[in-house]
């Protein structure tokens, strides 16, 4: 089988798709290169219109704002589980699914990916070692590409191109009813292998940053803060050449025979950087004259940085304590909670947004590892809260919303407090030990509940 599929090429409608999509993917490498280097902060001066002369050029400073704008938004982003069509409560086979595929730790990488670059891709595909848990992958945005019918919305087909170890060009398709690995040789593209998994949609799912109306590259997280980030490099290489030339203040002296610039102990003559640091502060001659000049004022650089630092929070919605040092005392955490409002329905809106993509993955897993697709697509992906938690602040108002007339119920109460699936599940266990022989303190009772776990798990 792998012999005939090595002489196999495309059809020609795949061949014209795949020619398409590595267009599409070679005309965006110049702004994934870009976007790439501002967030690493390995951009130069030159890049943004600076000629740079060589001796100056290490006194360039850049200053790495735009991954504070991707950075502090994907940190408030963590999904807490999935509920399916008709459940009450997070679905635990949709937890397993997750957990298989390490996605807490991919998760964060497919959000940083999409802010950075304005779009995030994640394949689901068979997994030969373990049918019951499909593989979920997060994919390098750099190599890939989609195509989507403006009509319908629905992805035509997808394209990632990349190197393996050994330096071969390679590249996966990703069909509607097929997925196509292929590599490059003497006489073209050939096909390696083909899975022909009758999907009806490629087992992609493309996520967009700042998604809009036929807009299928999004938008990158950074792109209000760049210009922002040229102008304050622009500035702290200007501060870095004036601390270095001009914050000391300059000595002259006139009237002094060069001759007579001698070491006393020695004889010989002085070099000059030692006869301006030492011996001119001793020197002595009749028609001498000695002084210093002003040194540079350099506050004016300062307040232009901070400047543009405030600019950078105004249209990025961060605190402005993100960009400029502050000696004042920490705010209250209703204050804090208010400085972060901006922020914090960003990371709402984004986690409205991807959370259907991760929903969409969750469905394709589930046609994959069941053969049938779930009700609708209809998995909701449920998020911790963005906010920086204010502890006491939300016990108090839990204690209150569950005392007297309660409005919550237990569980509800700890879906407030934002607490994970494991939590609750131990909880429940403490709680039934209680139940079981109401003398037990609560240490008691997480000893007894631990005990059990350890005899139902066989240990």
């Amino acid at each position: 089988m792998a012999e005939l599929l090595q002489t196999v090429k495309l059809d020609d409608d795949e061949q014209a798709l795949m020619t398409r999509l590595a267009k599409r993917l070679t005309a965006r490498a110049k702004h994934d290169a870009r976007m790439g280097k501002y967030y690493e902060g390995s951009q130069r001066l030159d890049q943004i219109g600076i000629a740079v002369p060589p001796e100056l050029r290490r006194f360039e400073t850049v200053v790495n704002w735009p991954r504070v704008v991707v950075d502090e938004v994907v940190n408030r982003l963590e999904v807490r589980g999935f509920v399916e069509a008709g459940q009450e409560g997070s679905s635990e086979e949709l937890r397993e699914q997750w957990e298989a595929n390490n996605l807490e730790s991919g998760a964060p990488m497919l959000h940083q990916e999409t802010a950075q670059y304005g779009r995030g891709f994640v394949t689901v595909g068979t997994n030969e070692d373990d049918p019951d848990h499909p593989l979920i992958t997060v994919e390098p945005t750099r190599q890939m590409a989609g195509l989507v019918d403006a009509r319908t919305r629905r992805a035509l087909g997808y394209l990632r191109a990349y190197k393996d170890e050994d330096g071969r060009q390679r590249r996966t398709l990703y069909l509607p009813d097929a997925t196509v690995w292929l590599e490059a040789t003497r006489n073209g593209w050939t096909v390696e292998d083909r899975d022909d998994h009758q999907l009806g949609r490629p087992p992609v799912v493309m996520f967009l940053n700042r998604r809009r109306p036929g807009d299928w590259w999004g938008t990158s997280e950074m792109a209000d803060a760049i210009p922002l980030t040229d102008a304050a490099a622009r500035s702290l290489t200007n501060l870095q050449i004036a601390q270095e030339a001009h914050a000391v203040p300059g000595r002259y002296i006139f009237g002094v025979d060069p001759k007579k610039m001698v070491d006393p102990t020695t004889g010989e003559p002085l070099p000059t950087w030692e006869a301006y640091y030492t011996a001119l502060m001793v020197y002595a001659e009749k028609d001498a004259k000695a002084g210093t000049f002003a040194a540079a004022e350099l506050s004016n650089l300062t307040g232009t940085i901070e400047h543009y630092g405030k600019l950078v929070a105004s249209v990025s919605g961060l605190p402005l304590r993100y960009f400029v040092a502050s000696a004042a005392n920490p705010a209250a955490e209703g204050a804090i909670r208010a400085d972060e409002s901006r922020l914090i329905k960003n990371a709402e809106r984004k986690a409205l947004d991807w959370g259907d993509g991760w929903g969409w993955v969750q469905g394709l897993s589930t046609r994959i590892r069941t053969g049938e697709w779930p009700e609708a697509n209809r998995i909701r992906t449920i998020w911790f809260d963005p906010a920086t938690p204010t502890y006491a602040e939300r016990a108090d108002a839990i204690s209150k919303m569950t005392g007297g007339v309660p409005v919550l119920s237990r569980e509800g109460a700890w879906d407030e407090m934002g607490w994970s699936d494991a939590r609750k599940a131990r909880e429940r266990e403490y709680f039934r030990a209680q139940e079981q022989d109401p003398t037990l303190s609560l240490l008691d009772a997480k000893d007894n509940a631990g005990a059990s776990a350890d005899a139902a798990g066989g240990r």
